[in-house]
């Protein structure tokens, strides 16, 4: 119904506090991540008829028993899935790190 509305704001809140974020983080790896997931997401739930063009826009807000049955999958599927993205990210920059860092250690020259 609406899962991707908790990834959604978590990636409104790292792209605009992005310049707050240090460099090597790679906030912009991040908010790819979500923004692209987001994306698919949406399609998929226009595809589905879930989204459509009018107000209310998302077709479990038309039905206020159906609104807390949507409110429950943001809880339950859209933190996960947000939750999951960062721990993602997040092992991403770590790997990378690892890697840039091991790639500075000075190589001794052979023979000497």
């Amino acid at each position: 119904m609406a899962c991707f509305a908790a990834p959604a704001a978590l990636g409104a809140v790292t792209f605009l506090a992005r310049k707050r974020f240090p460099a090597d983080w790679h906030i912009d790896w991040l908010n790819t991540m979500i923004f692209g997931g987001t994306a698919a997401l949406a399609v998929e739930h226009v595809a589905h008829g879930e989204i459509v063009p009018w107000p209310p826009f998302l077709t479990a807000m038309g039905n206020p028993a159906d609104t807390m049955v949507m409110l429950q999958e943001i809880a339950t599927v859209g933190m996960p899935m947000a939750v999951a993205l960062v721990l993602a990210w997040a092992a991403m920059v770590v790997a990378y790190e690892k890697m840039v860092a091991a790639k500075k250690v000075p190589l001794r020259a052979s023979g000497a």
